[in-house]
């Protein structure tokens, strides 16, 4: 067999990875560029494979990189199945018709640019219709158990921690009377993380690929999230004004409801109110709400429904959230997206910014080229919106709340080997964490290689 290193390689978006047996053609993943634009046009170029000989995807969670463009894979060619978990299936439906919601308005943007300078106009990477016709192709899988996709290709899907119902995949693989172990390690969170259950540790493999997002940093656990949580929420409060939380809709949004909440229920936080401002993440949640059945004990027994509390309030509509930037109370203010590069928070942080009393709280992973990263590298300086912007609040971040695992976790999971796999190919990471990931693994025995895009191995 052979396979392709699509995408996500030394790099940490667009995930795809293209495994070929002798009759079989098979995706894991299928995921989307999104930043910065000279890179994002990339999801506009033809697939490096022809999507109608596709036999199926695997699909380890909901997350735009590795889900986002599924809807064109559909629309040009590909009608097999799509075997994910049923809540990743739910979410994969909101986010479709959120991204196809952007790709129509980023088109009819840009289309209004190629008028004026007389270029052929661009159509939608996909539409809503797109988004809608793929849904049909999802067959729903649980974890642990066995199944047989086709006759020389078994699957099992295990809780990868990342986010809920997120999924590392176990491929065996029959040819020859031989039979090949593949691991995909999906996006692996941290243990002991709230809501989710914690891992259970895939222990043999073949080949192995593995995430590398956060190899150089150690997370804050738990108690130090908390901590830092309420600290900057007093902080902000004591001056009198607002805390912004850029949040990305899945996972992420619902941790800080659930810190939120515990802080509440210890007598801890201020009398002010908590606005979700984001239509995605108040349907996420609304999802999360439905899909209780892996949620851990603490989560099921000690907050009962931890989404709903009386200082959360919904800021659905457009109107709502215009009028947080004249709101004159302290207040939170979290909303979409996450990476800062569109939807309502660039418009808070455009209102926001410039106010020292106001202070912007980093709660996830950002890219390069983003524009969090470059307030996040105290960038004084920044255009929002085509308005240039002087960054007077204040900058802090918690990196504890990433879904993207440490580096002790990521040992960790090497460490539930029984013996290191053949090869293990280190995917989704910036290239200088992918090369000191290497050099740990290297110590315990694991043969690593860096793939590069388009790279082509036969294992």
């Amino acid at each position: 067999m052979k396979l392709t290193f699509c995408w996500a390689a030394k790099i940490v978006t667009w995930s795809c990875y293209l495994i070929e047996t002798w009759n079989t053609k098979f995706l894991v993943d299928c995921g989307m560029f999104q930043w910065p634009k000279e890179i994002m046009r990339l999801n506009y170029e033809p697939f490096l494979f022809d999507p109608k000989e596709i036999d199926f995807v695997l699909l380890t969670h909901a997350h735009i990189d590795h889900c986002g463009i599924l809807p064109k894979l559909h629309r040009d060619g590909f009608d097999g199945k799509i075997y994910t978990t049923s809540a990743t299936r739910d979410l994969c439906e909101i986010l479709f018709e959120d991204s196809a919601e952007i790709q129509e308005k980023n088109t009819e943007q840009e289309n209004r640019r190629r008028q004026r300078i007389w270029q052929p106009l661009r159509v939608p990477l996909y539409n809503k219709d797109d988004a809608k016709n793929c849904m049909p192709l999802f067959s729903i899988v649980e974890y642990k158990k066995t199944y047989n996709i086709t006759e020389n290709i078994q699957v099992r899907y295990q809780d990868a921690w990342h986010i809920m119902w997120s999924a590392s995949i176990e491929v065996w693989i029959t040819e020859d009377n031989k039979k090949t172990k593949l691991v995909f390690s999906g996006d692996i969170g941290q243990r002991n993380t709230p809501i989710i259950q914690d891992p259970t540790l895939i222990q043999d493999a073949d080949y192995l690929f593995m995430e590398s997002t956060y190899w150089d940093r150690l997370h804050e656990d738990s108690a130090g999230k908390e901590e830092l949580l309420l600290k900057y929420t007093l902080e902000t409060y004591k001056r009198w004004w607002k805390l912004l939380i850029p949040s990305f809709s899945v996972e992420r949004t619902q941790e800080l409801l659930y810190f939120f909440n515990m802080l509440i229920k210890k007598w801890k936080f201020p009398k002010e109110k908590i606005f979700l401002d984001s239509p995605l993440s108040i349907k996420a949640t609304e999802i999360f709400k439905r899909h209780t059945e892996y949620f851990d004990n603490e989560a099921t027994h000690k907050y009962a429904n931890p989404f709903n509390f009386a200082e959360l309030q919904y800021s659905e509509n457009v109107e709502d959230s215009q009028k947080l930037n004249t709101y004159n109370q302290p207040c939170i203010i979290i909303a979409g997206n996450g990476m800062c590069t569109a939807w309502r928070i660039t418009h808070h942080l455009k209102h926001g910014l410039r106010d020292k009393r106001n202070m912007l709280l980093f709660v996830g992973y950002q890219a390069e080229w983003t524009l969090w990263r470059h307030i996040q590298e105290w960038e004084k300086k920044i255009k929002i919106m085509d308005a240039d912007i002087t960054v007077n609040a204040e900058i802090e971040a918690i990196h504890g709340f990433s879904g993207h695992a440490g580096y002790d976790e990521l040992i960790k999971r090497a460490g539930g080997f029984a013996k290191p796999p053949k090869k293990t190919f280190i995917i989704h990471g910036e290239e200088k964490a992918q090369i000191a990931l290497k050099a740990r693994l290297e110590e315990i025995n694991f043969e690593c290689t860096i793939p590069s895009l388009k790279d082509v191995v036969e294992l």
